[in-house]
């Protein structure tokens, strides 16, 4: 199926591996031009090479050193894309961080990080790009929360700030509508990918992760990241077109929610 993405400029926060690397290349398969950024340089560099060739060449992709906990360096990522490529069409705010552990061992300051690293970024950099897609009339938002975000599980500060997320895609959606930006959130499940915090559990303890995967997920496998990045590359084009302030769950019948 054609998605109809081609020439589309998209921007995918947090792009450098795991899910924003899958969602990169989904896009650049489609034809989109895209802007990756991430902290590291280097690992951002191998990303780049990685989804131009998914792209088929090198002069569509994009990539930004950024950090896009800080406001600056969102702004940085936005500016770039535009004087690139001519506008955005396509953000998908994906970059995320939450540590902590029950109420009363988790700090104010891992409460606030939880908020500047996850939920910030995705305000602000929504609210860079509508201007430009409002000048080219119409686009898509993606918001990567998690089934955490619509049900009790994982970290607390990562409950929260993925439920809160859940939240500004829907409100956004309200918002946004008249100006033909449409606005999800996709809810991943229990992904697996090298140097990702599953792997790491994985390495840590192979038994108790085995037994985890058969205990919580009904197919007897962690999800892959390019079976989010297709979802998300579909839910960014003009064939979901009226689909708007939805939480799309991708999870492998994980969550136990309606």
């Amino acid at each position: 199926m054609d998605l109809g993405l081609k020439d589309q400029v998209a921007i995918v926060t947090g792009s450098s591996r795991g899910l924003g690397l899958s969602i990169a290349r989904a896009l650049a398969r489609e034809g989109c031009r895209v802007c990756l950024c991430a902290r590291g340089e280097a690992r951002l560099r191998e990303a780049a090479r990685e989804v131009a060739e998914a792209g088929g060449g090198d002069t569509s992709v994009l990539a930004v050193a950024a950090d896009i906990s800080r406001a600056d360096g969102v702004q940085h990522v936005v500016d770039r894309t535009a004087a690139s490529f001519g506008g955005v069409d396509i953000l998908v705010n994906n970059v995320g961080l939450a540590g902590g552990a029950g109420l009363l061992d988790t700090s104010d300051e891992q409460w606030q990080e939880a908020v500047d690293q996850t939920l910030l970024p995705a305000v602000r950099a929504s609210r860079l790009v509508v201007p430009h897609m409002q000048r080219r009339g119409g686009g898509a938002i993606v918001i990567i929360a998690s089934v955490f975000g619509r049900e009790a599980g994982g970290r607390m500060t990562y409950n929260a700030v993925k439920a809160a997320e859940i939240s500004l895609a829907k409100s956004l959606a309200q918002q946004l509508a008249s100006s033909n930006i449409r606005v999800n959130s996709v809810s991943p499940g229990s992904i697996l990918f090298e140097g990702g915090s599953w792997w790491r559990r994985q390495q840590a303890d192979p038994g108790g992760i085995a037994e985890f995967v058969r205990r919580e997920l009904p197919f007897g496998r962690f999800g892959r990241p390019e079976e989010v990045g297709d979802v998300v590359a579909f839910v960014c084009s003009p064939r979901a077109s009226w689909i708007s302030g939805a939480s799309i769950v991708v999870d492998g019948c994980q969550s136990r929610a309606f």
